[in-house]
């Protein structure tokens, strides 16, 4: 593995502001726009308006290939053993409450049409719903999706999202949200979304290891970086991490520095101390 692949790094963004990201293994970055209210958010659809069948099947054995590959791995063994830990099921049961159902979320989730890795990143999505009773329904968003992919997300029983939320989705019920090497922006847009005891405590985030951002964004001195990931940095103190395993480099560029984050601050003048 490449030293690089393992810390974070800073990029200028096309509208002039900085990020922190993560290094991806074969998939583009994404740049998001400067961040909006719930109110400025936009109603979308892919710019493609037209499916080719022969070029929707080709992607549709990707896919299943995809599928089958994960769910034959030590990886995919490895993931749901970690799941089935006390901890993490203490956890889980904690956010669950009284429903039988958690709902995902997928933002970010790239061109499955072109990269691998958002095949993999997928294809584990579908996986744990298939495995997993406790997880409801899909939907998913990202940008790039073309009228191809939304139409192989639909049929891998998906709902692809017809507004660009860019995080700001408040966990009404209890959520997974699934964002595996999505920029620090839309994590900050989604913890500020859920800035208070109740409706963090219905969120378990899949993403990026916040205990990782807390390491490397004190050597970071651009206020604007620092700015990307305040929420991040504030809920650190109030965060369950679980790290997960990543057994080769199959899926390490898909899964490298994934955790398990389970929030759970006990009064809202703990998190007063940020401002909204």
């Amino acid at each position: 593995m490449a030293e690089s692949a393992k810390t974070l790094t800073i990029a200028k963004c096309l509208n002039g502001d900085w990020t922190v990201v993560l290094p991806r293994r074969g998939r583009q970055r994404k740049h998001l726009p400067r961040i909006r209210s719930v109110e400025q958010q936009q109603s979308w659809a892919p710019t493609d308006l037209e499916t080719n069948p022969i070029r929707t099947s080709k992607l549709m054995q990707k896919m299943q290939i995809c599928i089958k590959k994960i769910e034959s791995s030590p990886f995919h063994r490895i993931l749901l053993d970690q799941i089935q830990t006390p901890e993490i099921l203490h956890c889980l049961h904690r956010v669950l409450g009284s429903e039988s159902k958690m709902q995902m979320v997928i933002y970010g989730i790239g061109s499955i049409e072109s990269y691998e890795a958002p095949r993999l990143q997928l294809s584990l999505a579908i996986l744990m719903k298939k495995k997993l009773s406790w997880i409801g329904d899909i939907e998913v968003f990202d940008p790039i999706l073309s009228a191809t992919e939304s139409q192989v997300l639909e049929a891998l029983g998906c709902s692809v999202l017809s507004v660009n939320e860019q995080g700001h989705r408040r966990a009404l019920k209890p959520t997974i949200f699934f964002m595996p090497h999505c920029e620090a922006e839309l994590y900050d847009n989604l913890l500020h979304a859920n800035w208070g005891v109740e409706l963090l405590n219905r969120v378990v985030l899949f993403g990026n290891s916040f205990e990782t951002y807390e390491q490397h964004v004190s050597e970071f001195k651009h206020s604007a970086v620092v700015d990307s990931a305040r929420h991040i940095l504030a809920i650190r103190p109030f965060t369950k991490e679980f790290k997960i395993k990543t057994v080769s480099d199959d899926y390490f560029g898909a899964f490298h520095d994934s955790s398990w984050h389970f929030f759970s601050p006990a009064l809202d003048t703990e998190l007063q101390f940020i401002k909204i």
